[in-house]
């Protein structure tokens, strides 16, 4: 199963989104053709209701911690209330990598 199939299942398991993107960014980094390094997350969740972005944040990451000790290196992350998501939210662009 691939890293990015995992990611969807876990936080589809865990946190029961609404609305649910996981978006393969590696290659826009300096990584090896067809790595899963590099994610961004677009996850909408009425677990988040009411709770601040750090605490939506490390919903996010506890439930992917098993992910991190397979390969994935770095997260993009935006959670969404149903309300919030609903007011049409912005998810900004990530940007170019650096390196």
């Amino acid at each position: 199963m691939s890293l990015e199939q995992e990611i969807i299942d876990k936080l589809t398991q865990t946190l029961a989104p609404t609305h649910l993107q996981v978006i393969n960014e590696s290659h826009n980094h300096n990584v090896p053709a067809n790595s899963e390094t590099h994610f961004k997350v677009i996850i909408t969740s009425d677990v988040f209701e009411g709770k601040r972005l750090l605490a939506r944040h490390r919903l996010v990451n506890e439930a992917l911690n098993e992910a991190f000790s397979e390969g994935l290196h770095a997260l993009s992350i935006h959670t969404f209330s149903l309300n919030e998501w609903n007011d049409e939210m912005q998810v900004p662009s990530s940007p170019d990598c650096k390196g």
